[in-house]
């Protein structure tokens, strides 16, 4: 697949959005070649004007001029956009679905023998920093895996993995996102309570958080333990603040908040 393939998008919220502005900026795709659908005329109006490309208020002619569908609804939804299109799909036609929790047999179920490939973004795709992972359905090539790799890699990155794991990516990296705000949040709240301006300290935590996940990107054959080991020399003051993580537990903290998060997303795929 290449830059000649049209693509389109059944839905235009704010994670469809993120990936067309990325595709779009990227020039993987050519913007002329991406479409959109809302079935709301003013919001298809709308998207049009904020995106850019055409946006149509008809999912069967989206499909019939798409090489590659993406499923960008509401979950509650997918069953019946499946079905209104399924009769306009073709074996060359793939279907990228991003709906949480709708596995690929529940929309092969629906569209028959069709190559599908579910996709977990997250919100910093909005920022071009996005984290997704993708698992192939029945009948989905490893061609198809690599090109929706390619162009989910213009929002951030992006990493392959068995269908069964995606309720883990779904923990980590779909819901991640509030669990690290909920951490800078505490800690620039705890800087407030022991004296500091709150923006100053939200923008200590924030930006402290943001330069920790660039070294980790960066850290060649380090492990993670060598960079805390790096900064908590024994018997200095982040010493102490580590051990304290320790004696609280915040291995199992983070544990306990991956598992029980992994399990409400399997919950939500029944």
């Amino acid at each position: 697949m290449n830059k000649k393939y049209k693509i389109g998008f059944i839905g235009c919220g704010k994670m469809a959005s993120a990936i067309i502005k990325g595709t779009i900026s990227s020039k993987f795709i050519l913007k002329e070649n991406i479409k959109g659908s809302e079935i709301d005329c003013n919001a298809a109006e709308t998207a049009q004007k904020r995106l850019g490309i055409e946006v149509l208020t008809d999912n069967k002619y989206l499909v019939m001029d798409s090489d590659v569908i993406f499923i960008a609804t509401k979950p509650n939804y997918v069953a019946e956009v499946l079905e209104e299109i399924k009769e306009e799909l073709t074996p060359e036609k793939l279907i990228v679905s991003i709906a949480a929790g709708v596995s690929t047999e529940k929309i092969e179920n629906i569209i028959g023998r069709n190559r599908v490939v579910r996709v977990m973004p997250n919100t910093p795709a909005l920022v071009m920093e996005g984290m997704s992972g993708i698992c192939k359905g029945a009948y989905a090539t490893d061609e198809d895996a690599k090109f929706v790799t390619e162009l989910l890699s213009n929002i951030g990155k992006c990493i392959e993995v068995a269908e069964e794991q995606m309720d883990i990516v779904t923990a980590i990296s779909g819901s991640g996102p509030a669990f690290f705000y909920k951490v800078i949040e505490d800690m620039a709240r705890a800087g407030q309570k022991l004296g500091l301006d709150y923006e100053k300290s939200l923008l200590l935590a924030a930006q402290t958080a943001a330069g920790s996940a660039k070294m980790v990107f960066e850290r060649g054959e380090i492990s993670v333990q060598k960079l805390i080991d790096n900064v908590a020399t024994k018997g200095g003051c982040t010493f102490v603040g580590v051990s304290v993580m320790s004696e609280e537990n915040s291995e199992k903290l983070f544990y306990d908040v991956i598992s029980k998060t992994a399990q409400k997303a399997a919950e939500l795929g029944k």
